[in-house]
């Protein structure tokens, strides 16, 4: 099973061939005037060019090839050598069928399925998730549900950051601050001390407001007091030896910090497959290091140990991979380069996406180079899919009335707080319960927020405007949602009354161009597949809401007689299958009722 595209595209390329023409310049294209044909092929003006002919004789010779292809009801020439394709009402049916009845509402898998890890989100410890962890959890939890819609084995990675300097900063301030902590600290360190007693006094001591409120404090008076930093280094120095009582205290930083992140990523709708940190390949970095060395790829530097990453043509020199720091430490980017060596170990992924902003580019080209010089990965295996910011009115990225950065589950409560008042304006949701009410608020709230994001290519900025993205009117979330909901009320109508959907037979022309686009919905995959951009597949799930809205007030269903009912009812139904799989795709979720 094929699209029409791809049909049509085959059928005319046979045609040029049989003309003794290139086949691909039968490739075919959705018109550029619907109100005259399907789909149009502008092949024959390069192969006129080719063969010094003229383009409209050569249309008119393809053209002739097409006669009598029962897929077509017209075939007509335009301007200079356009083949404009009309398909017939027989062909549109046979497809909207074939869609109705595939499992996947004609969207297929890829021919040859890779391992694909993707790396997005990118939580801190002992830090709230912020509004500018929200693009990359949208756009990497949307990227990995598409890639795996396609076959794809896909593996989500939070890549948490739970590891460094900042770790030391926040034992100090913890221990400083609670004597409990800190007695339990010592008593792990001297070896007297009892673990789960301690496990204890930390969740009893210890929250992440706590931490969230010390670590600002803290990383001041780390850049102004030279002892305090120091300490803080050799905190962290001590962590990473794995010194009892500090590496405990770590482990509930961590865990307290996961449960509030997991919390905050769910209610987006983000969930990841992996939640390792830049602690699990602490142990990697020693003989990842010696290798390197071995195998003569470092270079000294005023101390430090780099590797030079800068290649012959490069317009401008980037600056070298920072291996190993002056004073001995191991440094972001090496982190970052062990991070690949244990991917392979245990996962051995075929392609790498880092979903992470796109001002980030330098630094992962640096470790891509690197990671390619030590004969890690492949030209290519590893890439970085960059996206823009969102920004405030001010077109700076957003930040709170005060001029701080807003906690995402502010936002999140924010939105919701919006949804809930959008719905008592339109008068929607007021027959359920309040239970439903909130989760039907919630899953508007969600759709507000990701739709806005997933909207514009990844690649670009935008602003946050909660009023435009929350109403119910306009290329919105609660839109489409709106619409996904109408269909299901028309459905039950039907079960109610008896009604079953019977085989789809099109015959007017909002029905038409409906089934055209349910059939554009594979192109809409892998245009978001091949360029890591699920706007592709956004533009197509408000282009099909806006299509049934049409199609339902040209072609009434529950009115019609028997037979054409039953075909619309069906057709009422794949579009409903398709719009909440694409919805799905983007990480939306829609509500029964409203």
């Amino acid at each position: 099973m094929s699209d029409l595209k791809r049909g049509l595209s085959e059928a005319v390329g046979a045609a040029f061939a049989a003309a003794g023409l290139p086949a691909e310049l039968g490739r075919v294209t959705p018109s550029d005037r619907p109100d005259l044909a399907d789909f149009q092929c502008n092949g024959a003006l390069p192969a006129a060019r080719r063969a010094g002919r003229n383009p409209r004789e050569v249309a008119a010779e393809v053209a002739a090839g097409l006669a009598g292809n029962p897929r077509l009801s017209a075939v007509e020439i335009a301007g200079p050598g356009f083949i404009n394709l009309k398909l017939s009402d027989a062909a549109i049916s046979e497809r909207a069928r074939e869609i109705a009845a595939d499992p996947r509402l004609g969207g297929e898998l890829v021919a040859a399925p890779r391992k694909i890890l993707v790396d997005y989100a990118g939580p801190n410890v002992a830090k709230p998730m912020h509004v500018g962890h929200l693009r990359s959890s949208i756009i990497g939890e949307s990227i990995k549900r598409i890639y795996r819609f396609r076959g794809d084995t896909v593996v989500g990675d939070a890549h948490f950051g739970d590891w460094g300097y900042q770790m030391g900063l926040l034992i100090g301030a913890v221990t400083d601050e609670n004597v409990a902590v800190r007695d339990a600290v010592d008593g792990l360190n001297a070896g007297t001390g009892d673990e789960a007693k301690a496990v204890t006094i930390f969740e009893a001591n210890v929250s992440l407001a706590d931490l969230d409120r010390l670590y600002p404090e803290a990383a001041a008076r780390g850049k102004t007091e030279p002892d305090y930093r120091d300490r803080a280094r050799k905190l962290t120095a001590e962590l990473q030896a794995r010194k009892p009582g500090h590496f405990a205290l770590w482990g509930h930083f961590a865990k307290v910090t996961q449960v509030a992140l997991e919390r905050d990523f769910h209610a987006l709708g983000v969930d990841f497959d992996l939640w390792k940190g830049e602690s699990d390949v602490d142990e990697l970095i020693a003989p990842m290091v010696a290798e390197l060395d071995a195998k003569a790829l470092l270079v000294d530097d005023q101390g430090a140990r780099i590797i030079r990453v800068t290649r012959q043509g490069d317009k401008r020199e980037l600056p070298p991979l920072l291996v190993v720091s002056s004073e001995g430490s191991a440094m972001y980017g090496t982190t970052d380069l062990a991070t690949i060596v244990d991917r392979n170990q245990s996962f051995g992924p075929d392609h790498v996406l880092y979903v992470v902003d796109q001002r980030q580019a330098d630094h992962f080209e640096i470790v891509f180079r690197a990671a390619q010089i030590a004969g890690y990965v492949a030209e290519g295996q590893l890439e970085h899919v960059g996206f823009g910011t969102m920004n405030g009115t001010d077109g700076k990225p957003f930040k709170t009335r005060e001029g701080g950065v807003l906690k995402l589950n502010d936002m999140i409560v924010m939105t919701r707080d919006k949804a809930r008042e959008r719905l008592h304006e339109a008068g929607l949701g007021a027959e359920l319960d309040p239970e439903a009410f909130e989760d039907t608020a919630h899953k508007v709230a969600v759709a507000a927020l990701k739709f806005a994001d997933l909207q514009n290519f990844r690649g670009t900025s935008y602003v946050f405007d909660l009023d435009r993205f929350s109403s119910f009117e306009g290329k919105t979330g609660p839109y489409l949602l709106y619409q996904a909901v109408r269909v299901k009320s028309i459905l039950r109508r039907a079960a109610d009354e008896g009604v079953v959907a019977g085989e789809i037979t099109v015959s007017e022309p909002a029905e038409r161009d409906l089934v055209l686009l349910l059939d554009a919905f594979d192109q809409a995959l892998v245009d978001a597949y091949d360029k890591k951009a699920p706007n592709f597949l956004a533009e197509h799930a408000y282009k099909l809401a806006q299509t049934f809205s049409k199609f339902y007030a040209a072609c009434p269903i529950m009115s019609a007689e028997p037979v054409v009912r039953a075909s619309r009812l069906a057709l009422a139904g794949t579009t409903l299958r398709q719009l909440e799989q694409a919805l799905d795709l983007l990480g939306i979720a829609a509500p029964d009722r409203m």
